[in-house]
């Protein structure tokens, strides 16, 4: 089996597929992609947030444990403002989506894929169903990737 260490880091490219919510049920119907679809360049947030982590300083407070009745140390990472979370959100989106092929917002006037617009297209509703499908997909692939390493 080869792997591609780059892919990792660049993502997984996806034609984009519509959707629609059913307004009875709730559900979500998703739609074959389009022949002239454009294509999104996606990769998982979960390595961002991990190396954001890194840098982050936990606090530490002695806490009573009522069941022991015995102090105990827990560690917590401290609240966010409403701005640094914005901010985290914003950064997060700009690091899961890489590249975007094929996208236009009139006749042959593509988009350029820049932090700027990747902030506009995730306010799209049908956009955002698209992205957690693809979020879906590539966790239920890295599942499988774990679970055949453990087999071998």
């Amino acid at each position: 089996m080869f792997f591609d260490l780059n892919k990792a880091a660049e993502g997984d490219w996806f034609p984009f597929f519509e959707s629609e919510v059913d307004m009875k049920t709730g559900e979500i119907s998703y739609f074959d992609p389009k022949p002239d679809a454009g294509k999104f360049c996606i990769r998982s947030m979960s390595p961002f947030y991990e190396e954001r982590r890194k840098s982050l300083k936990k606090n530490h407070q002695m806490v009573l444990n009522p069941t022991t009745r015995q102090m105990e140390r827990v560690s917590y990472y401290p609240d966010m403002t409403a701005e640094e979370e914005a901010k985290e959100s914003e950064d997060a989106w700009d690091y899961a989506i890489t590249d975007w092929k094929g996208i236009y917002s009139a006749p042959n006037v593509e988009i350029p894929c820049n932090r700027e617009n990747k902030l506009k297209i995730i306010r799209i509703p049908m956009f955002m169903r698209f992205v957690t499908r693809v979020f879906q997909i590539l966790d239920n692939e890295a599942v499988k990737l774990k679970e055949s390493q453990e087999k071998n």
